[in-house]
């Protein structure tokens, strides 16, 4: 349980799909601009990388790893099929994106209007198959810890663009100096924005204190395993050494 919880809010704060390593720039830049298309889109991410990063583990363990293909047969497990991952990747993710497409198109019309080319966009979003290639680099073990990539993947991606959409509509009332309006301002507040999900690195970090103690408990383990003509000859040296640096000083 603690490794999914470490995971998830890893996945969205510490490794966030646009402030960490810059995934989704497109979309994220071209429709910040109200924030209900951004809720539209940052939904439909969400969706989709929460149903490919699963499959998309399915396909590596059971079809593209060095001898996944062992449940075939003992004649399979020395194919290797992973020079594939990038095309059944990417296939998974376009079939997923269409049926996004068409559901939205069937019960939202408006909102399927308003994001416009960058809906079938989200099939070549680089951030999508960001998540699928990260989850198969990184060897997460099992299913469920895949969907819980995907999804908190995903929400990383919809906080960032809910959040650069609700400062570019304030954004409008301000005045910002001629040279920097658009998209000069937003890569700024992006770079600002980006420094201060850095801050939460240490969030699941532990401290460093217990160091020093083991180093001490070890010295009194040395002196201990010492004999005590050994113990009295070691104390000796550092007392005449301690006579002779004071010797100098003076």
């Amino acid at each position: 349980m603690l490794e999914h919880i470490e995971l998830f809010f890893k996945s969205i704060f510490i490794d966030n799909m646009v402030f960490a390593v810059f995934l989704g720039m497109c979309s994220y830049l071209a429709v910040s601009k109200k924030v209900a298309t951004a809720v539209g889109l940052g939904a439909a991410v969400i969706f989709v990388l929460a149903v490919t990063v699963p499959l998309n583990w399915l396909l590596d363990k059971y079809l593209l790893q060095d001898g996944a293909l062992v449940w075939l047969g003992e004649e399979y497990a020395d194919y290797n099929l992973s020079f594939l991952s990038f095309i059944l990747f990417i296939a998974t993710i376009a079939t997923m994106v269409q049926l996004v497409e068409i559901v939205v198109e069937k019960f939202s019309p408006s909102l399927y209007n308003s994001l416009g080319i960058f809906l079938p966009l989200i099939a070549v979003n680089c951030a999508i198959l960001g998540g699928s290639l990260f989850m198969q680099a990184r060897e997460i073990e099992t299913l469920g810890l895949a969907f819980n990539y995907g999804v908190s993947s995903g929400i990383g991606w919809f906080l960032a663009i809910l959040a650069i959409a609700a400062i570019r509509e304030k954004i409008r009332y301000s005045n910002v100096p001629a040279p920097l309006r658009g998209l000069g301002i937003t890569f700024i507040i992006t770079g600002l924005m980006g420094i201060g999900f850095q801050s939460f690195g240490g969030m699941l970090t532990g401290g460093g204190e217990e160091a020093p103690v083991e180093a001490e408990n070890s010295t009194v383990e040395v002196k201990e395993a010492l004999p005590a003509e050994d113990t009295n000859k070691v104390n000796k040296e550092i007392d005449e050494k301690e006579i002779s640096y004071n010797d100098v000083k003076k």
